[in-house]
């Protein structure tokens, strides 16, 4: 078992390009994201779960999810959400258990972008706080799903605020500047994860 660094950060802050940046120096990246695509892949029992839940409109032509619809259907109905929430949290928690055991490295990192909400944050060793302004957060989002600003905002409020993250935050980068800044923060903590991993 490695020591266990958790990086979240708002929709849109800047998670992937962080975590690329990580992965670059050959730290064991585990994506909440990633894992939760490979738990309702085609042909899994979850995923038919999920069909006899909401109907067969959440599936693509091809027979996949349809995460842009599925998305709509829950940001617009509290019940849903939670319902879906019950079925997957607890399966990509599990998987992430595993791959954290199979890390070998000093550290791994867990990209956990719900980490706050999910109250994870105490299984971990230390967590990176990825924080950009609320505005430049906006305009990424809009750019990033092609969606409107009223769309995009909703997004927005139904995850933790600012403050609840960085509340948990024992390391924050500020995903504000160029890229050569960014990689000079993770750099400087990548040596410093490894130090705290030794002792």
């Amino acid at each position: 078992m490695t020591y266990k660094v958790a990086l979240t950060g708002g929709i849109a802050s800047g998670k992937t390009a962080i975590s690329d940046m990580f992965a670059e120096l050959g730290v064991p990246i585990i994506d909440a994201d990633i894992i939760a695509r490979e738990v309702v892949a085609k042909g899994t029992e979850v995923l038919k779960t999920i069909v006899e839940h909401f109907g067969y409109e959440v599936l693509t032509e091809t027979g996949e999810l349809d995460r842009q619809k599925l998305r709509t259907i829950v940001f617009a109905d509290e019940q849903s959400r939670q319902w879906l929430n019950s079925l997957l949290h607890p399966l990509i928690r599990e998987e992430i258990k595993q791959r954290q055991h199979q890390a070998q490295f000093a550290y791994s990192i867990s990209v956990i972008p719900l980490l706050f909400e999910s109250g994870q944050y105490q299984e971990y060793d230390r967590v990176l706080v990825v924080d950009c302004p609320a505005e430049v957060q906006l305009k990424r989002l809009m750019e990033r799903d092609n969606s409107s600003k009223q769309q995009a905002q909703a997004m927005l409020d139904k995850q933790a605020t600012r403050e609840q993250r960085l509340s948990i935050a024992d390391d924050v980068i500020v995903n504000d500047s160029d890229l050569h800044s960014l990689k000079q923060s993770v750099i400087k903590l990548d040596n410093q994860y490894r130090q705290l991993a030794r002792n």
